[in-house]
């Protein structure tokens, strides 16, 4: 468990052990180019193998994807349908890849609303690469930060507390099995985390680019890792506190 993982200052100039992305900017990205929506997820689907791959090949632990909100069920009908279809075919003929090349996926969120077909497949692919033991692949889909604490607060009701404190309500949450994220990356030029891990955000450094998710790739995500070592992770410390390595210095 990592409940308490953002409290240890991770080592310096190494990659963050964890990435998580709201990745914005499909349908906007497809507007620009007079073509439907779907047209821009589609494209999105790319950049994820792009950043999937890159991620693996620096080294980052864990990455950790924003691709559905539970408000998002508020678009229109036929969007979603496409991105749950979307969904769908890609663990179809991603899951192998993945397995290959010893990544694990792993599904955050309510699967209540997914179609049997959905939520089979998604448990597949889980139960085909939970041995894997590199890069831990997790897809946020029908996901929120306020489900995920009152899930979490609700399972320790029914466990008989009384009260809760932070350390038993971390342990259940959706990701209390990895660390807390280093660095979260917003494409699209928005600047907020909307409703995505808002616990374990607390002390993560947060990324904002106005690229569009189909344009974000390897060069865009080395950005923000340069921009994340850059930064002085001090957790409540000083400065001083921190090991000299570890200091950035300040204007």
């Amino acid at each position: 468990m990592f409940a308490k993982a953002a409290q240890a200052v991770p080592p310096g100039q190494e990659p963050p052990r964890h990435v998580a992305i709201i990745m914005d900017g499909n349908g906007r990205w497809a507007k620009k180019r007079f073509l439907p929506r779907v047209a821009g997820h589609k494209r999105g689907l790319d950049a994820v193998r792009d950043v999937v791959g890159a991620c693996r090949e620096m080294g980052v632990g864990y990455l950790t994807l924003f691709a559905f909100s539970t408000e998002n069920w508020r678009r229109p009908q036929e969007e979603v349908s496409f991105l749950m279809d979307l969904f769908l075919r890609a663990l179809e003929n991603e899951v192998a890849k993945l397995h290959s090349n010893n990544i694990r996926l792993k599904v955050l969120g309510s699967r209540e609303r997914f179609s049997p077909e959905l939520a089979e497949r998604i448990q597949r692919a889980e139960d085909k690469t939970a041995e894997n033991d590199g890069l831990v692949l997790s897809i946020a889909a029908d996901y929120g930060g306020r489900w995920d604490i009152v899930q979490a607060a609700n399972q320790l009701l029914a466990e008989g507390a009384t009260e809760i404190s932070e350390e038993a309500l971390a342990g259940r949450l959706s990701m209390s099995w990895a660390p807390e994220p280093d660095l979260f990356i917003r494409t699209g030029g928005e600047q907020r985390i909307s409703n995505f891990l808002m616990w374990q955000l607390a002390y993560s450094e947060l990324y904002f680019t106005d690229l569009l998710w189909p344009d974000f790739d390897r060069t865009a995500l080395e950005q923000a890792i340069t921009s994340y070592w850059q930064r002085e992770r001090r957790f409540g410390r000083t400065s001083e506190q921190l090991p000299e390595h570890l200091r950035r210095d300040k204007p």
